[in-house]
């Protein structure tokens, strides 16, 4: 850190000891127009019997500090939220909880047949959620079953805050059917969800609303587990196999934290999945919404590129956490005919987005090999 710098912030301060170059740290951010990784082994921390980093309990006082500095930083730069520190064995991890604005947020729901699992979907939304500032936007598409139009009906009976779209493409376009629903929004947020969708914890739409409230954030995606509680999406890379990957996919949660804890921890990357995610509506209007050239694969990845591109950030909200029964409703992409299209549309993103391609993710620590798989050293 530049001398001027840290004279300017004030040096450390005792306040804080235990995480004094912590909180010294963040001043210092809070002054700096640039901040440089090097992402190379530079330094090695050697460990004794009473290193907190060797036994964390050995001095709470430390994640304490840390905890303090943290909620001052926010303070300082004017950001409305409250600290936490993660309990035993994540000391030393914190959860900032966001203050929620008072805005509507507009739910958009693409579905097609399958009632009894847009009615798990629905049936969280209004019996889970402590967020009740929501609009629901049910957009139909293709729908043939008598009991899909009877339930549409129920639901519209029921409750006043819930409408259903009627798009009349004859080809399914997840782009094109997700900004037909955008068209009908009346919310601030827009949080697309797809109809396989589950809600775990009662806070999922808040946590997202409120990290999605930030001046800087464009995007923010959550936490889906597969129905055996194993991860389904905690997170997007871009660069595996020419395209992007899922990280952390598998692991057990609560029990496997990822590397570096990172999937337990809220964090920005490069794109998160359009299964579930939440953007502000005027940012959505400005990239002028999902790219309907395409129509299954690649359309939330390219959402998040252009809006990183508009210099907002794309943020992974661990806290928000969701089931995501992944496909029931369209199948999975196997089959000539859908490998075919995915391949195909994946070879137009690459063109799109060749230069990201060859740089590679800045949000990927460039000491792991793309070509090996998320994490994986050789």
């Amino acid at each position: 850190m530049k001398t001027e710098i840290i004279r300017e912030v004030g040096g450390l301060d005792s306040r804080y000891d235990g995480s004094q170059d912590y909180d010294v740290m963040l001043k210092c951010i809070e002054k700096s127009a640039s901040i440089h990784h090097v992402a190379k082994s530079l330094y090695h921390w050697r460990m004794h019997e009473g290193s907190t980093a060797l036994d964390p309990e050995s001095k709470m006082y430390c994640y304490v500090a840390g905890q303090n500095a943290i909620q001052a930083h926010l303070d300082r730069i004017g950001i409305k939220a409250e600290v936490q520190m993660q309990p035993k064995p994540l000391f030393g991890l914190y959860h900032v909880v966001y203050d929620v604005p008072d805005a509507l947020v507009s739910i958009i729901i693409p579905n097609m047949d399958h009632v009894d699992v847009l009615k798990t979907c629905i049936d969280s939304l209004y019996k889970v959620s402590q967020f009740q500032n929501f609009e629901i936007i049910i957009v139909e598409n293709n729908s043939h079953e008598e009991k899909t139009f009877d339930y549409y009906k129920q639901l519209q009976q029921e409750h006043g805050n819930l409408k259903v779209a009627v798009w009349d493409g004859k080809e399914f376009n997840f782009s094109a059917v997700n900004n037909f629903g955008a068209s009908h929004a009346q919310g601030e947020y827009l949080l697309f969800l797809n109809n396989d969708t589950e809600m775990i914890r009662p806070d999922a739409i808040s946590e997202m609303v409120g990290l999605c409230a930030r001046e800087d954030v464009g995007v923010v995606g959550a936490k889906l587990l597969f129905a055996d509680d194993t991860i389904q999406h905690a997170g997007v890379v871009i660069g595996f196999a020419g395209y992007a990957q899922h990280i952390f996919n598998d692991i057990p949660n609560g029990k496997d934290y990822g590397y570096m804890n990172r999937d337990v921890l809220n964090g920005d990357l490069s794109a998160v999945t359009a299964a579930c995610m939440m953007t502000k509506k005027d940012v959505f209007t400005s990239v002028g919404g999902f790219d309907e050239q395409f129509k299954v694969a690649c359309n939330d990845i390219d959402y998040c590129l252009k809006v990183r591109e508009k210099g907002k950030l794309v943020a992974y909200n661990a806290f928000s956490l969701w089931h995501h029964y992944e496909s029931k409703s369209r199948g999975y992409e196997n089959g000539f005919d859908k490998t075919a299209r995915f391949d195909d549309e994946v070879g137009r993103w690459q063109q799109k987005w060749m230069q990201l391609l060859v740089q590679g993710d800045q949000y990927y620590n460039r000491n792991f090999k793309v070509e090996d798989g998320p994490f994986i050293l050789k």
